[in-house]
């Protein structure tokens, strides 16, 4: 898979209203999952007791936090598009998101992209992108929403 090469509030025209490209798959395993714990100091059992997990859990394991899906957005982004000639980039915001399935500990997950909007705010171009999270092993959405970026192009 090639990424998306954009240089110019030009270039992000073409996809207005269309698919900008899908990731790879991301693992999400335990390990990854702790370390998200310990980061955000959210130890929830449902995450990291694997033994309890398989007692207690609808899930019959362990599951990733949903703001862990949340945040490999920027990874996952990064194996789509690559946006150079940037001065800077912000993440403006996050609109309509829906956790709809539970990422299982050991599934890997991707992302599908489509441009939504595009704006030119003199110097600035604000992008609204959809995203779409799947699992790979249900083929089911886990994460949607709407992502907001602003791109600040060199002159």
């Amino acid at each position: 898979m090639s990424k998306v090469i954009i240089e110019s509030y030009e270039d992000f025209l073409p996809f207005v209203g269309k698919e900008i490209g899908t990731s790879d798959y991301v693992l999400v395993d335990q390990d990854r999952i702790n370390m998200f714990a310990d980061a955000t100091l959210d130890h929830q059992w449902i995450h990291v007791d694997t033994e309890r997990a398989k007692v207690e859990s609808p899930f019959g394991q362990t599951i990733a936090h949903g703001y862990l899906t949340l945040s490999l957005l920027p990874v996952l982004w990064d194996q789509i598009i690559e946006v150079r000639n940037l001065e800077r980039m912000m993440n403006y915001g996050m609109d309509k998101m829906k956790f709809a399935q539970p990422v299982l500990s050991g599934q890997s997950v991707r992302m599908t992209t489509k441009l939504e909007e595009i704006q030119n705010l003199r110097g600035a171009i604000k992008t609204t992108i959809k995203f779409s999270i799947e699992i790979k092993e249900t083929g089911k959405k886990t994460l949607e929403g709407l992502a907001t970026f602003i791109y600040y192009f060199k002159k």
